[in-house]
């Protein structure tokens, strides 16, 4: 195990965790955000983004530093954490984005990070190459054994306290991706960034994020604390949490800033285009859209990166919170609904149940059922995987409806959608109580239909009846041609 990462609490592949940055000597509770300080322009100042916003650790580039004269001598004299006025833990990147910008850089791995050593970096990044989407498998393949020679070559450095990261590459190729998961976890360095997703983030491909986050996870294993490099944008927070994200770092705060727009959870507006301001920040609660525009350029940045940093640290509040009550997979549907590419995410996250199954954990809340995509979450795959390890008796009725006055069967079960049937002293359990709508999508009776055939199929010598609710054709067509039917909705009229 990891000594630098505790996970304290989980809901499917989301933690919250603890990331103990010992040369920093602070620990950062996860999922967290890192604000990137472009040491040239600081639009809010650091100290600030610590004692105004709770900003624990951010992220600086430690190449510009180095090639920019008058930042190098102060940071080598002064020291990072001196230089920027900032208590928390500081993240140095290594020049890796301008090597992919400008296809080459004048450091090496094994510079650079004696470089953020000397200048007092808490978290050092080796240079590796962030090998965009949608290239050749050839270029993704020569690329990911650059990126872990350059992983070898960081291992080898002495840095101390200073902990490394461990880039994963891969591009659009979910098995490169896992061997390079498995690459970086089988090291002894430390934090773990999903790279070069940006290009998918930019373009809203929101569902090749997931695939991709999704392989890497499946090398990296439970104990690798993650960091999705370049995601910033509160509006997928909790989907990127979902999949196992811990870090993320922004700079959207200050570039949407210096574009006039606004963030909110949903999206982006331009502020020149909003008749309201819908927050409850102080700077929306101090202006309205009018007095905000009539700021000067410089004031009206500032204001715009302040509410921008409010929405965002407050998304990530959220998400813990979610994840804490095990509620966050709702909250990813409710995020879902703001954007198309939202919800395509959200549904190539649902295509890896059973790996969000692996550490869900088992007990929670209440289940919401709040859209089609609830009856495909991990719990129903969980019940359905249960339900073949129950023992029936030789003739069971199922049923939507209460246990019949005069029956000649051995037992009677509950069948819900979207789970399926289930014994009655399991009624009261986590997921059976769930809140479900009285208007469900076909999906959902379907959904319960494969838990018939998981319970039918475990226990082939039971004589099985179900009693439906006015099952609709997808659903009755899933379930065993040995299992007798019976629509009972006229007992509903």
């Amino acid at each position: 195990m990891r000594d630098a990462f505790e996970i304290r609490a989980t809901d499917g592949m989301a933690r919250v965790g603890r990331l103990t940055v010992p040369r920093a000597g602070v620990t950062v509770e996860t999922p967290a955000l890192m604000p990137v300080v472009n040491p040239n322009l600081q639009t809010i100042p650091p100290r600030r983004l610590h004692e105004e916003f709770g900003a624990d650790i951010l992220i600086t580039n430690s190449y510009i530093i180095r090639n920019t004269e008058d930042l190098r001598e102060r940071a080598e004299k002064e020291g990072l954490h001196e230089m920027l006025d900032f208590p928390g833990a500081i993240v140095t990147d290594s020049g890796s984005f301008q090597l992919a910008e400008y296809g080459e850089i004048d450091t090496t791995t094994t510079e650079i990070l004696n470089f953020q050593h000397e200048i007092g970096s808490d978290i050092g990044t080796p240079v590796d190459i962030p090998t965009p989407p949608d290239v050749s498998r050839e270029q993704a393949e020569e690329e990911l054994a650059a990126t872990e020679e350059a992983l070898s070559d960081a291992e080898a450095v002495d840095t101390g306290e200073m902990l490394v990261n461990a880039p994963v590459q891969g591009s659009t190729y979910p098995a490169l991706r896992e061997e390079a998961g498995a690459h970086a976890a089988s090291t002894d360095l430390d934090v773990f960034p999903v790279g070069a997703v940006v290009p998918l983030l930019n373009s809203y491909r929101y569902d090749d994020m997931i695939d991709v986050t999704a392989a890497a996870k499946r090398g990296l294993g439970a104990d690798c604390p993650v960091h999705l490099f370049g995601a910033g944008h509160p509006m997928m927070f909790a989907m990127a949490a979902a999949v196992g994200c811990d870090l993320f770092d922004s700079a959207a705060y200050a570039l949407y800033a210096r574009d006039g727009r606004y963030l909110t959870v949903r999206g982006t507006e331009q502020v020149d285009e909003l008749a309201y301001l819908p927050c409850p920040c102080p700077i929306c609660t101090e202006h309205d859209p009018e007095s905000l525009r009539a700021l000067d350029q410089r004031d009206r940045e500032n204001a715009l990166a302040e509410h921008n940093l409010h929405v965002t640290f407050a998304e990530i509040r959220r998400v813990r919170q979610a994840i804490r009550e095990g509620s966050l997979l709702e909250l990813v549907e409710e995020r879902a609904r703001a954007h198309p590419a939202s919800a395509d995410g959200f549904r190539a996250l649902l295509d890896h149940a059973e790996q969000l199954e692996e550490s869900d954990r088992v007990s929670k809340g209440t289940f919401f059922y709040t859209s089609p995509e609830s009856a495909r979450r991990p719990e129903v795959l969980r019940h359905h995987e249960r339900l073949q390890r129950l023992e029936t008796p030789g003739k069971l009725l199922l049923t939507e409806f209460g246990e019949p006055a005069d029956h000649d069967h051995d037992a009677v079960w509950r069948v819900e959608p979207p789970f399926g049937p289930f014994p009655p002293s399991l009624s009261e359990t986590y997921p059976l109580h769930a809140e479900t709508p009285d208007r469900l999508e076909d999906v959902a009776y379907v959904a319960a239909a494969d838990g018939v055939v998981s319970l039918a199929e475990a226990n082939p010598e039971t004589e099985f009846t179900l009693g439906h609710d006015d099952w609709p054709a997808a659903a009755l067509g899933t379930v065993p041609d040995d299992v007798e039917t019976e629509d009972l909705s006229a007992l509903g009229e």
